[in-house]
């Protein structure tokens, strides 16, 4: 279970720190000579050092997942960026978006953004993962004490296969998160979209208007901030959201299949590979590519039905009405991209998982450290 061993709710008393704390207590309340004479250094040194890493190990699914998502969208964000672009433009294809971006951007264009899902996809996956973890937990107990099954004692067990209560389990958190999570998301998603198609929001698109044609070209040349500010000068605070419902029913629906997928495959793989919950590097990084393939190929028309909707919306001020967008399954326009939004999610997902168990095993071999 990857997120299984995440945020430690219990209290550290029984921990080697608090321990050690103890016992240098009563030492010090023993030897009331030895201390007054001569202050031990190294239990106030012990005690400092001890306290972050409580806090480390305590919230150790937080701090991995924060650390595991600026790696991953860094190395992923220029094939988000064409992806983008594919869904809101016609290109011949992926080779033709590469050439037309560097010709007219430079290498420049393709990390145009990168700043607002930066800060937002760690703050974002953070969360998610934190309310992912606790509604894991909730629905699991559920289960176990409506229907008499553990979910998370099955999956733990070696051997195992995935069933309708994990299925169901993991689909319920990943819902929950999706839906929790958008509500922040959707503020930075917009800022990042309109910053990657700034350039081309005046130049290609048919303007209905001047005014419109106006408001275009002032996203432009514009960073994080002031992009954002724009957004808020055009369409008022609320023009931060514009979107969001498509945008709430896409991480909904895809964050419930990208933790079922993860979490399945990677039990799947740890039963047929052998490997260990200890050794598990390559379940991880397998299934952290397919969860990454298979909640995109699902819900992409969703997200390109979002993404034309709110390039729309960048053309209009306040009170000016936007006409809707129409999601469209199995309709050649809606898909779009489609192969690089898979490829970048596969390679985003594989390396955020991978990290993410990296950093977490490292967290909790913290506490064998001696004096600490």
């Amino acid at each position: 279970m990857p997120l299984q061993g995440g945020s430690n709710t219990r209290g550290d008393s029984g921990s080697p720190s608090a321990s050690l704390s103890s016992t240098s207590a009563m030492t010090s309340t023993s030897s009331p000579s030895s201390s007054s004479s001569n202050p031990s250094p190294t239990t106030k040194s012990s005690s400092s050092q001890g306290l972050p890493q409580r806090w480390v190990k305590r919230y150790r699914t937080e701090v991995s997942a924060s650390l595991s998502s600026g790696i991953s969208t860094a190395c992923a964000f220029p094939l988000d960026s064409v992806k983008t672009r594919m869904q809101t433009y016609k290109y011949a294809g992926f080779v033709d978006c590469l050439k037309h971006t560097y010709n007219t951007e430079g290498l420049r264009g393709f990390f145009r953004g990168v700043t607002a899902p930066l800060a937002s996809v760690t703050i974002v996956r953070t969360i998610s993962f934190s309310i992912y973890q606790r509604s894991k937990y909730v629905y699991s107990d559920w289960l176990s004490k409506n229907f008499g099954f553990d979910v998370l004692k099955h999956v733990g067990t070696a051997g195992t296969y995935p069933n309708l209560w994990s299925v169901a389990c993991f689909g319920a958190a990943g819902a929950t998160a999706g839906s929790c999570i958008t509500v922040i998301a959707c503020p930075f998603e917009l800022t990042k979209l309109s910053a990657q198609v700034s350039v081309l929001l005046s130049e290609k698109t048919q303007c209905p208007d001047s005014q419109s044609r106006a408001v275009a070209s002032s996203y432009q040349n514009k960073g994080t901030f002031k992009t954002m500010a724009n957004i808020v000068h055009h369409r008022g605070f609320t023009g931060l959201y514009t979107g969001y419902r498509l945008h709430l029913l896409r991480d909904t629906l895809g964050t419930g299949l990208y933790f079922i997928t993860y979490e399945s495959s990677k039990q799947l793989l740890t039963t047929f590979t052998g490997a260990s919950t200890q050794s598990n590097t390559l379940p991880v990084f397998v299934a952290g590519g397919l969860c990454g393939i298979v909640s995109w190929a699902m819900i992409y028309p969703i997200d390109s039905a979002k993404s034309i909707y709110q390039r729309n919306a960048l053309l209009y001020s306040k009170g000016q009405k936007v006409k809707p967008v129409k999601i469209h399954f199995f309709q050649r326009h809606m898909y779009r991209g489609l192969g690089v939004s898979m490829t970048r999610s596969c390679l985003l997902n594989a390396i955020f998982f991978s990290s993410f168990e990296f950093w977490k095993k490292r967290i909790d071999k913290l506490e064998d450290k001696p004096g600490l």
